[in-house]
């Protein structure tokens, strides 16, 4: 589910409050005042106020948390069905946590870019949405930015394989992120940022190698990986610190920060495929049975048990790429 920006306006003739929150993807602004007036002569926008489209007091209620009772109370709202804004005297997670394991209408108040991205990932599954508290323009677009980029998706097709190719020793990039992920995720990663395939975590274990569910063998250095924003880098940039995108075989996306990642020479197979529109794809992958690509009910299958016809999760996109940003031009990848 998509979350929610909510900007707090204490001027409702700013202008540039109003503007930059609607540019940012704003979902309402929140009012203290009957002022909804006065901010919808400036643009067509919902609010949250004693005269909004959501009554404050009534479907959103503000909640300062100074003690366990006001927890409590907060608590009970939820249990009410009421839409929680959770305000905290210093910024602080815990009663996010704790209000999060008892609803899902839970909103956090709070102050800057950063502390929406810590929000909106707390408990993996975060709060529903933020109020920001900002008159700063710079710091409404950068939350606006983490929002959208929360669970950003993408539309996964099945391909067949066509081929797989043993090549020689190459320099493969290994990817050690600082999450731990699932059964049916992986990184989109592809000789060409047009056909990229779901590479799958190593969330398997056998009776030779334990499972590295933090790990994705992402592939070949020259080849793309799905970075947030629907940018791509070369595997050979990638460095600690990074983010990068995870989905899942519905497709739905997290960004996770890479830990790590390791360039080292091993064997390599080329790996063909084509979707039902005829588009192709591949990839250069290590040729090891800890490698997978992922199936459509999301179960991996490793790369050496690959074999024509094999149906695989893959994305494709029109090709067009400039300094790993989606450009319109005509562009021939072999």
């Amino acid at each position: 589910m998509k979350k929610q920006l909510i900007v707090y306006v204490k001027d409702p003739n700013n202008k540039k409050v109003v503007t930059s929150a609607l540019e940012s993807g704003v979902f309402a602004l929140l009012l203290t005042e009957p002022e909804s007036a006065k901010v919808k002569q400036l643009a067509r926008v919902k609010t949250i106020a004693p005269d909004g489209d959501y009554k404050l007091g009534e479907d959103f209620v503000i909640v300062e948390i100074k003690g366990k009772q006001d927890e409590e109370r907060a608590a009970e709202l939820l249990k009410q069905g009421k839409n929680v804004i959770v305000k905290t005297t210093d910024w602080t997670i815990i009663p996010l946590e704790n209000l999060l394991a008892q609803g899902d209408n839970v909103y956090a108040w709070v102050r800057n870019a950063e502390e929406a991205k810590t929000a909106i990932t707390i408990l993996e599954k975060g709060v529903k949405g933020v109020v920001l508290d900002t008159e700063d323009v710079n710091e409404i677009k950068a939350a606006g930015e983490a929002i959208n980029l929360a669970g950003e998706n993408v539309k996964l097709e099945v391909a067949r394989i066509k081929r797989v190719k043993p090549l020689g020793m190459c320099d493969r990039v290994c990817i050690d992120t600082c999450s731990n992920m699932t059964r049916g995720e992986g990184a989109l990663v592809g000789n060409s940022s047009a056909g990229m395939f779901l590479v799958h975590a190593e969330t398997e274990s056998n009776p030779y190698v334990a499972a590295r569910p933090f790990r994705v063998n992402a592939g070949a250095v020259h080849m793309y990986v799905k970075l947030p924003g629907g940018r791509t880098k070369y595997l050979s940039e990638i460095e600690s610190g990074d983010e990068i995108m995870i989905y899942n075989y519905k497709g739905e996306g997290k960004i996770v920060c890479v830990g790590r990642a390791k360039v080292e020479k091993r064997p390599m197979l080329l790996i063909e495929a084509e979707t039902k529109e005829g588009k192709r794809v591949s990839a250069i992958l290590q040729n090891a049975e800890t490698i997978r690509l992922t199936r459509p009910d999301g179960t991996p299958v490793s790369v050496v048990e690959l074999k024509e016809g094999d149906e695989v999760l893959a994305y494709t996109e029109e090709p067009g790429r400039h300094f790993g940003m989606k450009v319109k031009e005509s562009i021939v990848e072999k």
